[in-house]
């Protein structure tokens, strides 16, 4: 099914049902007084998050949801039925605005979480309800009122806890795919991943994270310039981020400035994304002799003054991929997402970091 991240829907919940004028009428009770029921209130929408889901493609062809309205009163004092809700299914980390206002009404964060997207019409009074001491046949019942009609817009951030980038081709999808039982496409050209792609690692019994891997950014992907900033967004929600660099670029521009350069973006885009946990990840280490992986990687890091940890793998041969999920998921076990009372992960503060090659490379000391 074709990815789709974002959406327009039109919500209508449902009118109240209107009050009854009635009155009793018995052969033995000549003066029975009013009996006429309220109507049933308008059935309301809701969004309600499904873990099964993770697309709004279903949106595509299904855009506009209605809610049933309420039963009208009738005689002897019976109210109307209520008119059933609708509950529209979508996947976690959907965001809702009103096209109207632009007002953000929710999100959906958790399963089975529900959000109140369209508020049914309010029940009609029957004439019963306006009897009084000085009116005894009050003639005079209330219409329902109109069900709330809203234009949303649906946005999808992917929940994740890893989340990769880099530049195109830099094996963010080889990555994946060697990693978890994700199938992504992957190809020697620019900007094979036209979508973000979700897949689970597991590293052991019970031990399984969300890796997600979004298009490649370029120079001025904050701006729009290529595919990435309409999915930097997936990024948003994702607790650790794993920068992917090539080892064995096409051209010639120096490996720290291409990290500069989306780490800039990043941080064009957002700079509370920007400053979450990031490891650098040396990628394509099979492709050069163990030495120059040893001396680019002494130079990028130099010239970054890069205080945080780093990985040399391969994707393709999937040496120390193994050791950079390890990690991975120890740190996501040691803290809790997004929070500011983050544990001491002991790991961090380790010399070394796990290399393709059977030595490993020391970390420069920080400046």
């Amino acid at each position: 099914m074709k990815f789709v991240d974002e959406a327009s829907i039109k919500v209508e919940a449902g009118d109240g049902g209107n009050g009854c004028v009635s009155f009793r009428r018995e052969r033995a009770i000549p003066f029975g007084g009013p009996d006429g029921g309220d109507g049933g209130d308008g059935g309301s929408i809701y969004a309600v998050a499904d873990p099964n889901l993770n697309t709004l493609a279903d949106f595509r062809f299904t855009r506009v949801f209605r809610a049933p309205r309420g039963a009208n009163g009738t005689g002897a004092n019976c109210r109307g039925g209520s008119g059933n809700d609708v509950e529209i299914p979508m996947p976690l980390g959907s965001m809702l605005f009103d096209i109207g206002t632009g007002e953000k009404i929710g999100e959906l964060t958790g399963a089975g979480q529900r959000i109140k997207v369209a508020q049914g019409g309010f029940h009609g009074l029957g004439n019963v309800r306006f009897k009084s001491s000085t009116n005894r046949a009050p003639r005079r019942a209330s219409p329902g009122s109109p069900g709330e009609q809203r234009e949303l817009r649906v946005e999808l951030s992917l929940m994740a806890d890893v989340g990769l980038l880099g530049l195109p081709n830099a094996g963010k999808s080889t990555l994946l795919a060697a990693v978890s039982a994700a199938r992504p496409k992957i190809a020697d050209y620019p900007f094979t991943t036209l979508y973000p792609q979700p897949g689970v690692v597991a590293v052991g019994p019970h031990q399984s994270f969300v890796m997600v891997d979004v298009p490649g950014l370029i120079e001025g992907a904050a701006e729009g310039a290529g595919l990435g900033i309409r999915f930097l967004k997936h990024l948003s929600r994702t607790r650790l981020l794993l920068h992917l660099a090539d080892l064995q670029p096409p051209d010639e521009v120096p490996l720290a400035d291409r990290i500069r350069t989306i780490h800039d973006e990043l941080r064009a885009f957002s700079p509370e994304v920007a400053d979450r946990e990031q490891w650098l990840v040396f990628n394509k280490a099979d492709l050069a002799e163990a030495n120059a992986v040893e001396s680019l990687v002494r130079e990028a890091l130099q010239s970054l003054h890069w205080q945080g940890r780093y990985f040399v793998i391969s994707a393709v041969t999937r040496a120390g991929c193994a050791e950079l999920c390890d990690a991975a998921m120890h740190w996501i076990r040691t803290r809790t997402p997004r929070s500011a009372d983050e544990l001491d992960d002991p790991v961090d503060s380790a010399t070394t970091t796990v290399s393709a090659d059977p030595g490993a490379i020391e970390r420069p000391s920080p400046n």
